[in-house]
């Protein structure tokens, strides 16, 4: 039998197709639902809830902006967007309510606009975190997610209408994202020293029911700039997980073959052609799942019962390929702890 491992160990044998001593997990919620559990189950910090839950968590490490506000604007993020806070109920989100390129007609409006610099921020603060992590569990640095960014610099609405009706300005701004994200990511994996484990280029390329956008769409606008990135990744040793939520299985040969994932997320295997069988008869020997326990109706609404089958059902499905257990999205506030406690005590005895 394998000696019983670290979770830092674990999830780098599951990445370079090692024997693991069982499925690895992770864990992702909104802060409602991470502070109520530490109340709840009487946890100092997370840390101590990842340790209860037998939950092998990634410590997520980023510099410092050392600006307070956008230098236009006091009120907007580094990339000019202002946020409003959304309550839902049960919890709130911050969703942008002012879009700064949304009146831009040319390209000129595009160069003219304050772009964030690699310059404003303070990768030291990742050396230390990297010297003072013990080494238990991996490190996780950075996230690009291009077209996110460019949807909430332009509208998502209107996002969308450039890449078939103003692809000048597209490419415009999406280039002014990449040069930014390129040189911060860059120096945020050499500030880590080779001791950051994975990273996230990410993109929500599909819906509930299909694609966002077309193969060729995301081939001209998308593709060129991921390679890139997950090529700058691995040169520093950065593993490479990508997350697109919905039915993103037209993409994944792509995502493979050309963009080298190592690690696919969520799997919202209710969507069309995301079914968990299906992926694993693809694609398991190629790339490593990430996620996968259903997060709209099984997590938040089911019984313990039907979490527990749930669970059960993914250990099953997953047994030809490599796996990392966790909800297929952050757990809402909605979910009972009882659902939650369910889901990894589950996990642990069956892993």
């Amino acid at each position: 039998m394998t000696p019983t491992m670290t979770p830092r160990q674990r999830w780098l044998a599951l990445l370079e197709r090692k024997p693991v001593d069982r499925i690895p997990t992770d864990y992702t919620a909104t802060p409602e639902v991470t502070a109520r559990l530490l109340t709840e189950l009487n946890c100092a910090d997370e840390r101590g809830l990842w340790e209860k839950l037998h939950i092998d968590g990634r410590i997520d490490l980023a510099p410092a902006w050392k600006l307070p506000h956008h230098p236009d604007d006091p009120l907007a993020d580094m990339w000019g967007v202002r946020y409003q806070s959304v309550d839902y109920g049960t919890g709130a989100y911050e969703e942008p309510c002012f879009h700064p390129l949304a009146a831009a007609t040319c390209v000129e409006d595009i160069h003219r606009h304050r772009w964030p610099d690699p310059d404003d921020f303070d990768y030291l603060v990742v050396t230390a975190g990297v010297a003072a992590s013990d080494g238990i569990y991996p490190i996780h640095g950075g996230w690009f997610e291009p077209f996110l960014f460019y949807a909430y610099l332009r509208g998502l609405e209107q996002a969308f209408e450039d890449l078939v009706l103003e692809p000048e300005i597209a490419d415009a701004a999406l280039g002014h994202i990449f040069d930014f994200s390129y040189e911060y990511h860059r120096r945020l994996w050499e500030a880590g020293q080779g001791k950051i484990d994975t990273t996230w280029i990410a993109e929500d390329l599909g819906s509930q029911t299909g694609p966002l956008i077309s193969l060729d769409l995301y081939r001209r606008f998308l593709l060129p700039n991921q390679i890139r990135m997950a090529d700058l990744a691995r040169k520093h040793g950065v593993h490479v997980m990508y997350h697109t939520d919905g039915a993103a299985r037209m993409f994944i040969p792509d995502l493979i073959d050309r963009v080298g994932i190592e690690v696919l997320n969520p799997i919202q295997w209710v969507c069309p052609g995301m079914e968990r069988e299906a992926l694993v008869r693809d694609f398991g020997g190629r790339i490593a799942f990430h996620g996968s326990i259903e997060n709209q109706r099984i997590l938040p609404f089911g019984t313990v019962d039907e979490v527990v089958a749930e669970v059960t059902a993914s250990v099953r499905d997953y047994r030809d390929a490599r796996w990392i257990c966790a909800p297929c999205h952050r757990l809402q506030p909605v979910t009972p702890t009882a659902n939650i406690l369910a889901l990894y005590e589950t996990i642990h005895a069956l892993g």
